[in-house]
């Protein structure tokens, strides 16, 4: 198992932004994946405003659906307020491709910190805010995203019926990202695996 220092932590999370736009700021799943092969290519995403834009208009939001449902991943995320930044992110193979964020932001030499979800909140399980003097842990990040939005109980819904396994489970994450946190996809990774070993124990022990 690759070793991660759960004590790391990023100096700040308000860095200066490239190209006009920051990659953080577009909701899309899909147009964030094309923005990002657009920047990889070298090709100059003026020319193309649908991926650059960091949010859509309803109507360019239907179209987006109209195209397949999972392009409606990320895209009704809440608005990031004046000088808030997208820390980190799950995106799920749900139907709509359904992405849970962390926002930050800061005040009064405080760090501001808030889940949020497509749903206004209704997939939120625990505490939703954070405040600390410092950029948090990886630790600490895990931590506050999982016991917020407990995405073990959404794999459970959703795989009981097929033995938990494990391949499933893990394609069920499309993907777990942070512009800051470079092994925060790894250590999501470990916590399923994790989490997985206690199932198969419960059951053994229920048969």
């Amino acid at each position: 198992m690759k070793k991660i220092n759960l004590n790391y932590r990023p100096k700040s999370y308000f860095t200066l932004k490239e190209l006009g736009v920051a990659i953080d700021e577009i909701k899309g799943a899909e147009r964030r994946k094309q923005y990002n092969h657009m920047l990889e290519e070298g090709i100059d995403g003026i020319l193309i405003p649908l991926p650059y834009k960091p949010k859509l208009s309803d109507e360019e939001r239907r179209r987006q659906g109209g195209i397949h449902p999972a392009f409606m991943g990320g895209e009704y995320l809440p608005d990031q307020e004046i000088g808030e930044v997208e820390v980190a992110r799950i995106t799920i193979a749900s139907t709509t491709q359904d992405v849970t964020c962390v926002y930050v932001r800061q005040s009064a030499g405080q760090l501001h910190f808030r889940i949020v979800d497509e749903y206004n909140g209704s997939t939120l399980d625990g505490p939703d805010e954070l405040i600390s003097e410092n950029p948090i842990t990886l630790g600490e990040l895990m931590d506050f995203f999982l016991k917020g939005w407990d995405i073990f109980c959404c794999l459970d819904a959703n795989f009981a019926d097929y033995n938990y396994e494990p391949g499933m489970v893990h394609g069920f994450i499309v993907s777990a990202s942070s512009s800051f946190y470079g092994n925060f996809g790894a250590l999501l990774t470990q916590r399923i695996n994790k989490w997985l070993d206690q199932v198969r124990i419960d059951i053994e022990d229920e048969e």
